[in-house]
């Protein structure tokens, strides 16, 4: 383990095997990072960072590189933020769907061309970590039937709520544009919350001291899908903060392994 959390998201990692690009814009990428067997399940990945410019896909490099090295082929998907042009409520949404409708047939007519291994592109799973987690969980609202489960870790899982904490300094509120009763349309449309069931098997993996995107945001996301109908379940994991999810050296690694490995298999989560 390292000694100060955040080390993981400056930390150098083994660069992807190549990348994608999936529209006009110079962030409509994806870092793919193959796994070293045949037919291994695609994740389709989202960075956090509350949605802002200042963070991309680079800091997930660890997370990319580890989970390929296990068999999992990743793919890291960038897509525009707050701060730029075109990022925020509807842009940062209409990315990720683009990225997820289009990353898996690039990468399966990549792999043909380059004479690699093949990968299982047919209903990815989607996987995101803070504000990429409720990107993940989003989609999954979106187009249940594209995807074949969410791992979600330590999301911003009720943007209703999130804008209501101020989370990262009005995090939510540049991104939709404005509070709930100002812009009611796009928190109607952007949050998982309020969408389910998704219909979509998901697991959520929350460390108890995150106090950036707190706990309680995940429990009330999972008791609701649960209620709704939907196989969810929350991996609250005890003394783990913010970045440990994302973090290969963390003890709470083994946990995330896990979730990957529970959506993978089809398992009924069954879980809290």
């Amino acid at each position: 383990m390292t000694s100060d959390p955040r080390d993981v998201l400056s930390r150098p990692a083994p660069p992807p095997d190549f990348t994608l690009r999936y529209g006009e814009h110079p962030d409509h990428v994806a870092d793919v990072r193959l796994a070293d067997a045949p037919n291994a399940p695609l994740v389709l990945f989202a960075h956090g960072g509350f949605w802002r410019q200042e963070w991309d896909r680079a800091h997930v490099g660890p997370l990319a590189a580890d989970l390929a090295a296990r068999g999992y082929t990743v793919a890291t998907i960038e897509f525009r933020r707050t701060g730029q042009s075109g990022g925020g409520w509807p842009g940062t949404f209409s990315d990720v769907a683009a990225a997820a409708v289009a990353v898996p047939d690039l990468l399966a007519k990549e792999i043909a061309h380059r004479g690699l291994l093949p990968v299982s592109v047919d209903r990815p799973i989607l996987a995101g970590h803070s504000a990429g987690g409720h990107l993940a969980l989003w989609y999954a609202t979106v187009a249940p039937d594209a995807i074949g489960g969410v791992v979600a870790l330590a999301p911003v899982a009720d943007l209703a709520r999130a804008y209501g904490l101020n989370l990262d300094d009005g995090a939510v509120a540049d991104l939709l544009g404005g509070a709930p009763g100002a812009v009611p349309e796009a928190y109607a449309s952007a949050d998982p919350m309020v969408n389910l069931p998704s219909g979509v098997r998901t697991v959520v993996v929350h460390g108890a001291e995150d106090d950036i995107v707190p706990v309680e945001l995940s429990r009330g996301y999972c008791l609701s899908a649960r209620r709704a109908g939907d196989d969810t379940t929350l991996v609250e994991l005890a003394g783990v903060e913010h970045f440990a999810v994302i973090d290969p050296q963390s003890a709470a690694w083994p946990a995330v392994l896990a979730a990957f490995g529970t959506v993978t298999r089809g398992e009924t989560t069954g879980g809290n």
